[in-house]
């Protein structure tokens, strides 16, 4: 019966429907059999291969036994002379991606339609055939592909360089034996074909600098037409241009005429990567910049959005590094902040804060005022950022600046846009003095109103530091007190806090505090109450105005000198050693915080470790980080040879000597002392038919000057699967991080084990097993400290023995590995999680604290900066309880 006509309801016009909408595998799987009619329906094959497809690209999973009853339905198909269908099935045997056994049944067929009068069949045939062919299989059909790459028509050559250009990955050798003919390809008239002949031949030539450069040059005298390729050759030559960089003599760059040639190409996508690439130059002048520069500034009046969203993009890179070169465009750019691209809008209004000068911030901000309501949060925090490096900039045109921000703060927005403004509005208040008082204030009004409880606790804390240093630090209590009323336990307990700093830091308005404390203490929460009578007692409860002393300040508002992973760890040890009637009664051994290790261990690699089939024990350091060192100094202590070294400083990580899964596991611990350094292997025989006797570790010391052989300990026995360990003690200069590398050779004895009763035969054979080098660096000299409060810290130790300077550290992949490599080359820890970088950053400071041989307190502040070629530059700060240490830290960094 046929449905009755029903009108359309128009609220459902806009609703998108789905021909894929419940379909099941199991009924696709039925429908599959019309492969094997007598008389196929071309379009029916066709549709249940659509619909096989489209589950196999929304993550469906076919069985083994499924996914070979398709392929073999499949090829069948092959006997129709339909087009479209034979397009189909390419595509389904390229997702089945068959098995070396299936790709038989198909081949012949495959290889048929590579030859055939069908130019359709032989470039599709040639992309499945690449794709699904083993290296075997490659060497019969690589003459047909060679073919197939200077063929007449375009289509079937470009489906053999795409081949190529994948099948480069996995049989790099065969494809290099194409070079001829895809040179021949790159002259060829058809615009896709040259564009892929030059891929493919940079690909097979990109590992060989003198081949790419002859490349380019043969190529920028004008044999490229397709403007995709020459898009690609811009791209090669700026490559070029940056590797020999290096090699050519001030002003003389070459390859600048053609990149400059460029900039006058009919094709507009040409015209840009040329631009583009010139921006991005190395140490490009001005009189460079310019021709690129004007014809981006006419993009920014183009009518295709696409245009002008390239060209304000590449003027926002490159007003970072030159902004004079840019002010040309900032009138054609004012006309983009009413653009109806949004993001093209947000570009530009960011240039302009860039690139403006100290007299048009005002303007600026009135037209950014009616901008911000129509743009996401994403585009306001790149904006807020933007204004925050303007106000540093120009300073004195903080007032009209941090009003903006605060009026956008009371605006509705999210938690990161509003984070932002807040980060922003806290920089200006550390760095323009002027700017505090006013910038308080409208941090204080804004958690009068705000949603977010991390905000409020952050704004409260940094209200606690600066508040109390102000002219008036009395009109910022009645903003913390209506925090206890009117907000949650996380935020009345950290108001609470801030409160008690005040009355601790401001003598005058102690028994004004201590009247608000007090009503803190019948509060509805624990912690709120436990915070208040812990301050009350600490800071005197009787409220009188007297001077609170430095040691009062420093217990409850100094930084804590242990990480709180391992003061817990240390507690629940203490904890433990004790019943609940011992607890109760009060122990006479009270806790003692000066006994909680201040080196925090990593414990990805403890478990990493603990799960890989190497040595045990002291192998490895042991979970628990309260016990590492001292089971090390225990252990040092009672070997007679090295008992009289002294306190051990140090004992790095185990450095593993040997690969994974050969005849013997050994890795070495370094034991650093202020005299000597002791190396304690590690030994694991991992031969059941073996015991190696007389075990010890030959070490050639010639490329480490500064120690001497003072002792060592071998190892009697060591049967199969039972860790032992062998030592060996160098001595070195007092208290100098001396560095070196050492060569090792394991030397034992080995005798075969009888497999059936286990003893060992009596005689024995002389052996050695080559080591890694060890090498002794800089770093094991270093112990990482965690410090909380790095600001507090760096001002208490005081600029005396202070030493800055700045470093060049060449071309990196990203500014991420500059900041790791200067990590690991200190060996010192990471503050206040500094070694995580934002993405996208050109600029990052990392604070580091550690520990100097001799007990000697260590802060570092370093600053990196990188810039379009990825050249990193560094300053660093080094603050430290010794001038001799700073100067160290220096020499590190200077020879590392």
């Amino acid at each position: 019966m046929a449905q009755p006509l029903v009108k359309k309801d128009d609220d459902r016009d806009d609703e998108e429907y789905s021909p894929f909408l419940g379909i099941e595998k199991g009924a696709v799987l039925q429908d599959a059999r019309v492969f094997n009619d007598p008389q196929l329906d071309p379009r029916r094959c066709s549709q249940v291969i659509t619909k096989l497809l489209y589950l196999l690209n929304q993550g469906e999973t076919f069985t083994k036994v499924e996914a070979t009853e398709v392929f073999f339905a499949v090829t069948k198909l092959f006997q129709s002379r339909d087009i479209g269908l034979r397009r189909m099935v390419y595509l389904m045997i390229k997702e089945l991606s068959p098995s070396a056994d299936e790709v038989i049944i198909v081949t012949s067929s495959l290889m048929k339609d590579m030859n055939s009068k069908t130019d359709m069949y032989r470039a599709n045939a040639i992309r499945v055939l690449c794709r699904i062919t083993d290296g075997t299989l490659l060497t019969q059909i690589e003459r047909y592909l060679k073919q197939a790459i200077v063929d007449k028509n375009p289509v079937v050559a470009s489906a053999a360089l795409v081949s190529g250009i994948h099948l480069l990955q996995t049989n790099p050798e065969i494809v290099k034996r194409w070079s001829n003919e895809v040179q021949e390809a790159v002259q060829s008239r058809a615009a896709l074909v040259q564009f892929h002949a030059l891929a493919l031949l940079h690909q097979i030539r990109q590992n060989d600098r003198l081949a790419v450069s002859k490349l380019v040059t043969s190529l920028t005298r004008g044999t490229v037409r397709s403007p995709l390729a020459q898009c690609l050759l811009i791209r090669y030559t700026s490559q070029v241009i940056r590797e020999s960089a290096g090699s050519t003599q001030a002003g003389d760059r070459p390859f600048y005429d053609y990149l400059e040639g460029c900039l006058r190409h009919k094709a507009e996508m040409v015209i840009f990567e040329a631009a583009r690439a010139i921006t991005e130059l190395h140490g490009v002048t001005n009189r460079e910049l310019t021709p690129a520069i004007t014809v981006l500034q006419l993009f920014l009046s183009s009518s295709k959005p696409v245009l002008r969203f390239a060209a304000v993009r590449t003027l926002n890179k490159v007003a970072m590094t030159h902004p004079m070169a840019v002010t040309n465009c900032n009138i054609d750019m004012e006309s983009l902040i009413s653009d109806q691209n949004r993001s093209i809008a947000t570009l530009a209004i960011t240039t302009l804060l860039k690139t403006g000068n100290e007299s048009s911030v005002d303007r600026l901000m009135k037209q950014i005022t009616n901008f911000m309501s129509d743009i996401a949060d994403e585009f306001k925090i790149v904006v807020v950022e933007a204004i925050r490096s303007l106000c540093l900039k120009f300073p004195l045109k903080y007032r009209a600046l941090m009003n903006f921000l605060s009026n956008i703060l009371r605006e509705e927005g999210g938690f990161e846009y509003k984070k932002a403004i807040v980060d922003s509005i806290v920089i200006l208040i550390r760095d323009i003095p002027e700017a505090k008082e006013s910038g308080l204030l409208h941090l204080c009004e804004f958690i009068e109103d705000c949603e977010f409880t991390y905000l409020s606790t952050q704004i409260l804390h940094f209200l606690g530091i600066e508040g109390p240093r102000t002219s008036d630090p009395s009109k910022y209590i009645r903003y913390i007190y209506n925090r206890v009323h009117l907000e949650n336990a996380t935020v009345r307990a950290s108001a609470v806090s801030t409160l008690a700093k005040f009355g601790a830091m401001v003598d005058s308005l102690k028994p004004r505090v201590f009247i608000l404390l007090r009503r803190c203490l019948f509060d509805s929460d624990d912690e709120v109450r436990d915070r208040a009578t812990l301050y009350l007692n600490t800071l005197g409860g009787d409220g009188s105005v007297v001077e609170t002393d430095q040691d009062v300040k420093d217990f409850l508002f100094g930084s804590l000198d242990v990480p709180l992973v391992n003061l817990e760890t240390s507690l629940k040890t203490y904890v433990s050693r004790f019943t609940l009637l011992d607890l109760l009664e009060a122990s006479e051994e009270p806790f003692d915080i000066n006994s909680v290790p201040k080196e925090i261990k990593s414990q990805p690699l403890a478990e990493k470790k603990a799960q890989s089939k190497k040595p045990t024990g002291l192998g490895a350091p042991p979970s628990g980080p309260a016990s590492t060192v001292d089971a090390y100094e225990r252990m040092l202590s009672s070997i007679p040879e090295f008992s009289n070294f002294g306190r051990l400083f140090k004992s790095s990580a185990p450095v593993e000597l040997t690969e994974a899964e050969t005849e013997y596991a050994v890795n070495v611990v370094k034991h650093i002392f202020d005299r000597h350094v002791v190396f304690q292997y590690n030994c694991t025989n991992t031969i059941p038919e073996q015991l190696l006797e007389n075990v010890i570790v030959a070490i050639d010391a010639s490329e480490a000057e500064d120690f001497t052989e003072v002792g060592s300990k071998p190892l009697r026995s060591l049967p199969y699967d039972t860790p032992g360990q062998t030592f060996l003690a160098f001595e070195k200069p007092e208290g100098v991080p001396a560095v070196g590398k050492f060569s090792n050779t394991l030397r034992f004895i080995v005798k075969e084990v009888d497999p059936t009763t286990g003893e060992a035969e009596e005689d024995g054979v002389e052996d050695e097993y080559q080591l890694e080098d060890l090498d002794v660096v800089a770093a094991d000299y270093i112990l990482k400290e965690q410090v909380h409060n790095f600001r507090h810290a760096w001002e208490n130790m005081g600029p005396d023995c202070e030493r800055v300077d700045e470093y060049g550290l060449g071309q990196r992949e990203s500014l991420n590995e500059a900041v790791s490599t200067v990590i690991s080359l200190l060996g010192m820890q990471p503050c206040e999680g500094t070694e995580v970088i934002p993405s996208n950053s050109r600029s990052h400071t990392c604070l580091l604290s550690g520990v100097y041989i001799g007990n000697v307190k260590v802060l570092v502040r370093l600053s990196f900066g990188i810039d379009s070629s990825k050249e990193v530059a560094m300053k660093l700060a080094v603050r430290s309880e010794d001038v001799t240490v700073s100067d160290a830290i220096h020499e590190i960094v200077a020879s590392g």
